[in-house]
């Protein structure tokens, strides 16, 4: 039996988790978010409606939650990790059987209030899961082929669901981030190697279950102008965008190609463009170094930790972030498909902000639980 008995020594007051909060990650996390209600505000002509406003909202809830998820002992996540998964599973099965639809993919659960789309916080949910599983790893079991089969399945199980939603790009940030988990685990260099050598092989087989929409994405990466006003027309405006800013920018308020109507989906999936075009290379640098800045403090509070669960769930959080940050910023610039990856805590949307936002709650809970004893049973 694990035992999660909460003794009086390892306990802590409220005020001494307060006190031990990462106000150096929050002063971060709510610059990024000022960055991005800047950029909202811009991307309505100067108002804080419709975008800035209900972001700050937003923003909002998901501090209170990302403060509640810290101060929560770490033993509490340990867990109840695995029923966090099955919870997020359940979700993803859901929406296959009466999701909404929207933009010709069905990932959404409509809860009124709010549209829910379960395969953002399935990401959480996965790493979670994962490094409950590792966290008594030996070194031993690590080399074992049979021991990596759970972790694989973890992965897959929901990849495939997303997958069927449409969904390439949060099916391959979960592949990825949980390929990284693994690795960062101790699972041995050749199996990933034999793994990246598959899916090449697998290349032209996947091809053909693409849907058509997918294809001209591929497509159009690789050459933008065969479909100039088509599906190449967004990358195609953003390049347009970010090589006439300049060194400065055009100024606030003052983008051609957002505020003229050129740049789609400028509070969404392009608003880096957006910012860029405004505030120039000086701008995109700063939200870049800020984006730097929070993935090296996540990566610090994960060494720190002293037992494995929280070394792991840092790390795997940390990497699940930058994926987004690296993700979209390769994505306006031309150098990786377009895939609708939003940018972490700028651009407009609910679920991303929240998952993103309950993620740090976690790595914060890591570090105020970092000396805290967790049961070796998987």
């Amino acid at each position: 039996m694990q035992q999660y008995s909460f003794d009086v020594q390892t306990n802590m007051s409220l005020a001494k988790k307060l006190s031990q909060l990462s106000w150096m990650l929050i002063f971060l996390i709510t610059a990024v978010a000022c960055v991005g209600f800047t950029a909202l505000y811009s991307a309505a002509g100067g108002s804080f409606d419709p975008w800035a406003s209900k972001q700050m909202i937003r923003f909002a809830i998901g501090m209170a939650g990302m403060f509640m998820i810290a101060l929560i002992d770490i033993r509490f996540w340990h867990k109840f990790a695995y029923w966090i998964y099955a919870g997020g599973l359940t979700l993803l099965i859901i929406v296959e059987i009466m999701g909404k639809i929207g933009m010709g993919a069905q990932r959404w659960i409509d809860l009124g209030f709010i549209q829910l789309q379960p395969s953002e916080f399935m990401k959480l949910a996965v790493i979670l899961a994962l490094a409950r599983y590792f966290h008594s790893a030996t070194l031993d079991e690590m080399r074992r082929i049979f021991f990596l089969i759970p972790p694989a399945l973890m992965i897959l199980f929901p990849v495939a669901l997303v997958m069927v939603q449409p969904d390439m790009g949060t099916g391959g940030m979960i592949t990825i981030a949980g390929a990284a988990v693994v690795f960062l685990a101790g699972a041995p260099l050749w199996i990933f190697v034999t793994g990246l050598i598959g899916a090449a092989a697998m290349g032209p087989i996947a091809w053909e279950f693409m849907h058509d929409y997918q294809r001209k994405r591929v497509l159009t990466f690789l050459d933008p102008e065969t479909d100039p006003m088509g599906a190449g027309y967004h990358i195609i405006q953003s390049k347009i965008a970010l090589g006439s800013a300049g060194f400065e920018g055009k100024g606030f308020l003052h983008g051609t190609q957002s505020h003229l109507n050129f740049l789609p989906e400028k509070q969404t999936d392009f608003i880096f463009t957006l910012w860029a075009e405004e505030w120039g290379l000086l701008g995109g640098w700063f939200v870049m170094i800020l984006m730097a800045l929070i993935f090296m403090y996540c990566g610090w509070i994960a060494l720190r930790c002293r037992h494995a669960f929280g070394r792991i769930l840092a790390f795997g959080l940390m990497v699940n972030f930058s994926l987004y940050a690296i993700i979209n910023m390769a994505m306006v610039m031309g150098v990786f498909p377009v895939v609708g990856i939003p940018l972490p805590l700028i651009s407009y949307g609910g679920t991303a902000m929240l998952s993103i936002l309950a993620g740090f709650g976690l790595i914060m809970s890591c570090n105020i639980h970092r000396d805290s004893k967790l049961p070796k049973m998987n």
